[in-house]
């Protein structure tokens, strides 16, 4: 199970190697993606606060990148932050998410990407509940629930 130590190190000193990779150009990655897709998972952006579809949905299953259909977070580890975007206390497993660090807004924070594709997630902080102590902070646009 990840802690946010782990998480650090990911960070700075590399991620754990994905099972596969996925790579299109941003022109291929424009085609298959709506505009506002393309701005959140390609260009890094954030969707408006409890805007997406995903922030109140606790339904089981699996939740896939958008990009590439990597599956990256199990329904059961999400919970209700309050913060307006999904949030998840873990990914299914240590290798289907990157870590890097991010220098925006004048402030040092861990942004997550998949691993496969290096999509744009969202961010991930420490104040998340037991037993990983994690939130990952989730752009509902980047995901979508695969059910069970």
């Amino acid at each position: 199970m990840l802690k946010w130590n782990d998480i650090i190190r990911y960070a700075i000193d590399g991620n754990p190697p994905p099972e596969h990779r996925v790579e299109k150009t941003e022109a291929e990655w424009s085609q298959l993606l709506t505009p506002e897709e393309f701005r959140i998972t390609r260009q890094k952006g954030t969707e408006t606060s409890y805007s997406g579809a995903s922030c109140h949905c606790f339904d089981p299953g699996i939740y896939a990148c958008i990009c590439c259909n990597n599956n990256l977070f199990d329904a059961r580890f999400k919970f209700n932050s309050g913060t307006g975007w999904p949030s998840f206390a873990s990914p299914i497993q240590d290798n289907v998410v990157k870590y890097e660090l991010d220098h925006s807004f004048g402030k040092i924070r861990v942004e997550v990407l998949c691993n496969t594709c290096d999509c744009h997630l969202g961010h991930v902080f420490p104040d998340g509940p037991a037993p990983t102590g994690l939130r990952y902070c989730i752009n509902s646009v980047s995901i979508y629930l695969r059910e069970l």
